[in-house]
């Protein structure tokens, strides 16, 4: 798919033109500090890269993509000598299918984390670029022209429409869309909702407000022995907006009567927050429960914590693994 090495000269020559001429970067670093790439004396690229045999994947960031090390020499690029041996440390990812059609800089990236969705939405969602332009009285003729300050006025932010959009939205294209309606999922511990209200508000009423969270009614449907309801007893809290919606009003999850292309995603929880943070790693699992309590019972047992739960269940990773290894080679 994609590829961080020079291709063989002999055996492909119009790739091999290609990616000398379009794909390798530079020259930068401490020769060079002056490139448009080199910040505080390093590259803002991240070049020259780690020379791998392999590539190797990480859950976060860009993957160590196979850089090998090639044969003893200086090759001539762009006018300028590399180190044939370490040349590979220069490429910029191409496809070669690619970078072969259209014999022009494509730089093809692997998305390896799904923190990359982040990345693409914000280009979706992020509006029209912005061009700034100035607006400035002038006075006089000829060599005698002055301009008017006028600091407040001088700049003003525009909106940038490039050729293509603009073809797009004349023809009424569609430039992005929605497939799926999100509902987004409450967490929150025992009797601890969370409630807004303003000053004025009668506290009598406030009390009563938080008392029905999309939580605790998951928890009475599970708990509802109606034929109706024995389908919520075989799902995830986070699949629960595929079959119902919440009324915000009645603070009820209402049966969808028709099919709806809907998602349920539970809210961020950090893993400071202990008891939260656990409960949803039990609820990401755990199917119909019908209480706090039950949430955390496990083969009978209810443990005191909801940490204690997800590590009985099997959620979490511990060191009983290791220790019970250990522990038959010493006896063995």
């Amino acid at each position: 798919m994609v590829s961080a090495e020079l291709p063989d000269k002999e055996q492909n020559p119009l790739l091999y033109e290609t990616a000398t001429t379009c794909m390798i970067h530079g020259p930068c670093g401490a020769a060079y500090p002056n490139a448009v790439c080199m910040k505080d004396g390093k590259c803002t690229k991240g070049f020259p890269k780690p020379l791998s045999e392999v590539t190797k994947g990480k859950v976060a960031g860009y993957p160590v993509d196979r850089r090998r090390r090639r044969a003893a020499g200086v090759v001539l690029i762009n006018g300028k000598e590399y180190d044939n041996e370490t040349i590979n440390q220069w490429v910029v990812l191409y496809n070669p299918y690619l970078s072969q059609k259209y014999n022009f800089h494509i730089n093809v990236e692997v998305c390896t984390a799904i923190t990359a969705v982040k990345y693409l939405y914000k280009y979706v969602y992020k509006g029209s670029d912005k061009a700034v332009i100035t607006v400035e009285a002038v006075r006089g003729e000829g060599n005698q022209m002055q301009i008017e300050p006028n600091e407040i006025l001088r700049f003003l932010n525009a909106r940038y429409i490039s050729p293509v959009e603009a073809c797009m939205r004349l023809l009424d294209y569609s430039v992005q869309g929605k497939t799926h309606a999100i509902t987004q999922l409450t967490i929150h511990l025992e009797n601890e909702q969370m409630v807004t209200f303003c000053s004025s508000d009668d506290p009598a009423v406030v009390v009563t407000r938080g008392k029905h969270t999309m939580l605790t009614h998951f928890f009475e449907l599970c708990a509802n022995e109606a034929p109706k309801n024995q389908v919520v007893k075989s799902t995830l809290y986070q699949d629960i907006p595929k079959l119902f919606r919440w009324d915000t009003k009645a603070k009820w999850w209402v049966r969808r009567k028709r099919y709806q292309a809907a998602l349920g995603r539970m809210i961020h929880v950090s893993p400071r927050n202990m008891q939260r943070f656990y409960i949803r790693v039990l609820l990401c699992h755990r199917k119909g429960p019908t209480s706090f309590e039950n949430l955390r019972t496990v083969d009978g047992v209810t443990y005191d914590s909801y940490r204690e739960a997800a590590l009985h269940a099997g959620y979490l990773e511990d060191d009983s693994e290791w220790v019970a290894c250990m522990t038959e080679a010493y006896q063995s």
